[in-house]
């Protein structure tokens, strides 16, 4: 790490300075260290997942004082955004937690259930598969989320609030889930634009990303460069119509489809395409279980929070009132009912966390369903490379779960059109909706491929000075 923050007499920073750590070379552990002259925050705090390597990252001590931060503001509620807060407050973490209204209600859900969660995968690698640790234990626990909840504070979109003496930051629309923003941050005079995750331009549920100026520095997510999804509209290769034909074939074969999905934003897409495929009996109507404790409520804040949805939803919101519900639908609420689920043998739908198979009870499901030829295992989200996922999706024969190697024989299936990511051509335009050229722009939430080919594109399309971020670096801003 650069020392470009140099101190003055009293204390202070002479420059503000940014430090990346995480979301720079890989895609997760969202984390950015903003000092000023007078004050400290973090731009989210989110866990890293997929390899081994990655996720050892989680237990390492911050290289920062946690008790010297004054606010930790939020892009968004997922959990590679906000999964850390819970260790951090534990940590010493005491300032404010800020985000929009859906993003707070949001990741106290989720952390909630991640919370559990991670109870509940120390507990069984106690009891039956062991650890390297002599005693697992949880990365945090239940109580130490309910601690740091107290901390969180909503504030709305598009207004400027102070949230540490010398920084300000404003909350912009950036579509992927609801209540995700973008952020302008000002800083001791200085402008940052951290474009948080950027949604898709054709999201039926959510309005499309807003644009503003960019101000003199840009940190911009980049998981999909260089890649490109599928058609989302209703055509003959929409995800829809792919979606449908997994389900048919799967039920053919009298298997059981499995959806490992982020149980916020995903999901909610998931059951609004398969009451669509229903309502049209395009699929057979066969039961549709989300094994996630926290999904239903999650659910209910999307309804609930429609000012932030598209007209075209407000709308089925206003006419329906229940565009999230298919037919036969049913969420479990504990761990016995989701253990019941893998002695069922009929087909059914059955979509669990976590979205990129780095824990939680879609491992479980997983390793009972994988090796049986009937099955599908459908991906609708990104898999970062060294993961389960990324093996699964590259014909590996065997997926390790609980130190055990497990078969595979199941039928791998992956969706990328259902993304709530902006694809390449998208990340171009967002860059080109925004107004003015920043001084300089660095590409994060990204694989070293995909944030390269990002990169050529806006020197050669945009002109911008670009660099691929690095972990741990430290710059002036």
């Amino acid at each position: 790490m650069s020392n470009s923050g140099e101190m003055n007499s009293l204390g202070y920073q002479t420059m503000a300075t940014i430090t990346f750590l995480g979301a720079a070379g890989t895609v997760t552990g969202s984390k950015y260290l903003i000092k000023g002259k007078r004050a400290t925050i973090l731009v989210d705090a989110g866990i890293f997942q997929g390899s081994r390597e990655l996720r050892e990252r989680n237990w390492t001590p911050p290289p920062f004082s946690v008790d010297a931060v004054n606010a930790v503001v939020l892009t968004h509620a997922h959990i590679d955004h906000t999964g850390l807060l819970p260790r951090l407050g534990a940590q010493g973490l005491t300032c404010p937690i800020i985000g929009t209204a859906p993003t707070i209600e949001l990741a106290q859900l989720l952390l909630l259930d991640s919370g559990r969660l991670n109870e509940e995968e120390a507990s069984f690698r106690a009891e039956k598969v062991g650890s390297r640790h002599q005693t697992p234990r949880p990365l945090y626990t239940e109580d130490d989320v309910k601690r740091v909840l107290a901390q969180f504070r909503s504030v709305p979109l598009h207004e400027e609030v102070t949230v540490a003496p010398g920084i300000s930051v404003t909350w912009i629309p950036a579509g992927h889930i609801i209540g995700a923003s973008s952020l302008y941050v000002s800083v001791d005079g200085k402008d940052i634009f951290f474009s948080g995750d950027i949604g898709r331009y054709d999201d039926d549920l959510l309005p499309p990303p807003a644009s503003r100026a960019f101000g003199e520095i840009v940190l911009m997510e980049g998981t999909y460069g260089g890649r490109r999804h599928g058609i989302r509209e209703n055509s003959e290769d929409s995800p829809q119509q792919r979606l449908g034909e997994i389900i048919n074939d799967t039920v053919a074969r009298h298997g059981v489809v499995v959806v490992p999905s982020f149980a916020i934003g995903r999901t909610q897409q998931l059951l609004h395409q398969l009451k669509n495929l229903k309502d049209k009996r395009l699929i057979p109507d066969i039961p549709v279980i989300v094994d996630s404790p926290m999904a239903r409520d999650a659910t209910g804040i999307y309804a609930r929070y429609a000012s932030f949805l598209s007209e075209g939803m407000q709308s089925k919101l206003s006419r329906d009132g229940e565009p999230f519900c298919p037919s036969h639908l049913a969420f479990t609420t504990s761990r016995e009912e989701s253990k019941r689920l893998n002695q069922i043998d009929e087909p059914m739908i059955l979509i669990s966390a976590s979205g990129m198979l780095s824990g939680g009870r879609i491992l479980h499901h997983l390793k009972v369903r994988v090796s049986d030829p009937r099955n599908t295992i459908l991906f609708v989200g990104f898999q970062p490379p060294g993961s389960r996922g990324a093996s699964l999706l590259s014909g590996d024969p065997a997926v390790r779960i609980f130190h055990e190697d497990i078969p595979v024989r199941a039928a791998i299936e992956e969706i990328s059109g259902f993304s709530a990511h902006a694809d390449h051509d998208e990340l171009l335009r967002w860059a080109k909706e925004g107004s003015g050229t920043p001084d300089r722009a660095y590409i994060v939430h990204a694989e070293p491929e995909a944030a390269n080919a990002l990169q050529s594109d806006l020197r050669k399309t945009l002109g911008w000075g670009v660099k691929v971020a690095t972990h741990g670096e430290e710059v002036a801003v």
